[in-house]
């Protein structure tokens, strides 16, 4: 298959700030491909130096077939990009603003009209077309983003944080639609830090930190790596304030975590800390109300690869939107 994005030794510094660190990659062409990391990671500086908004300091990328460097024009004819923030206009509306995207990315004159209607159509957005950007919600304006986008119908699309600071609703309608815009054929690069929104959406995700790629696989196979250590999920009828610290000392049990009224011990030797935890209850006189073990997820993984606090994680995420 052929590769939409090829990269080698991409990297960028600000001064003596390395924010891109020599990072090598290839993207499918109609994969949906995930660049998952916290903020600080160098998502958005990546998506700018494949996008030719911002130079690259050191290494290799070529974007549709284009080389960046050399082949800018070439590249941006070829992509649509959806930043965190938007560059339409307050004070035009949804139409107008579509319309002027259209005129920007050279649409025909006559073929204008029939697309702006067909991506009001599908972003569900006919209704508002007269509305001032202003005037949007939040959830709109980056639905219309998106639109002003793909108004030239590019063949590879990049989605910067597409969801950040999206009620609950607006975010399904995005996955949504992303997963349309991927099953009608379209290369997409998504960068989030909502590790979920990768495990669900994306074919394959770059896990990266502090400007470096830590691993790039399947959801599926980055879950597996992480399967080293399993989950024992597990609760009491009884007990009391010293029981996480007596199953700190069973001898297969490498952590515990309290979980609403049970404990989440995690376990390198899960049929071994089975047995020892049955005699556990019964050496003092408890009774295993529930007892289930679980496959690590993508959090487990993530967390595992980078070290990061995912509470810390959902901080940032919180403040951001």
């Amino acid at each position: 298959m052929a590769k939409a994005i090829e990269v080698d030794g991409l990297t960028k510094f600000y001064g003596d700030l390395l924010a891109v660190d020599h990072i090598s990659f290839a993207v499918e062409e109609g994969e949906l491909f995930g660049f998952l990391g916290p903020n600080g990671a160098g998502k958005t500086t990546t998506v700018r130096m494949l996008s030719g908004l911002t130079r690259i300091s050191e290494g290799q990328a070529r974007v549709g077939g284009f080389d960046v460097r050399r082949q800018t024009k070439e590249v941006k004819a070829h992509i649509g990009v959806v930043r965190d923030t938007s560059n339409l206009y307050l004070d035009l509306s949804v139409y107008d603003n579509l319309m002027f995207a259209a005129q920007i990315h050279g649409v025909p004159r006559h073929q204008r009209h029939k697309r702006v209607m067909e991506l009001l159509e599908m972003l569900g957005l006919a209704s508002r077309k007269g509305q001032r950007f202003a005037a949007l919600s939040r959830g709109l304006k980056r639905r219309l983003t998106i639109a002003a986008a793909l108004v030239h119908d590019p063949p590879i699309l990049f989605l910067d944080e597409p969801t950040l600071g999206l009620d609950v609703k607006s975010r399904r309608l995005m996955h949504r639609l992303i997963k349309e815009l991927h099953a009608k054929g379209t290369t997409i690069f998504l960068t989030t830090h909502y590790i979920e929104e990768a495990d669900r959406l994306c074919d394959r995700i770059a896990i990266v930190n502090h400007g470096r790629i830590l691993l790039a696989d399947t959801p599926e196979r980055i879950k597996r790596k992480a399967q080293g250590e399993q989950i024992v999920r597990v609760s009491f009828d009884g007990g009391g304030d010293e029981l996480p610290e007596q199953l700190r000392g069973l001898a297969h049990v490498d952590s515990v975590e309290a979980m609403g009224d049970g404990f989440e011990l995690r376990s390198e030797r899960v049929s071994e800390l089975l047995l020892e935890l049955a005699d556990f209850a019964r050496s003092h006189g408890l009774r295993i109300i529930s007892l289930n073990t679980a496959r690590p997820t993508l959090e487990d993984a993530f967390a595992q690869l980078t070290g990061i606090d995912l509470e810390l994680m959902r901080m940032e995420r919180k403040n951001a939107g």
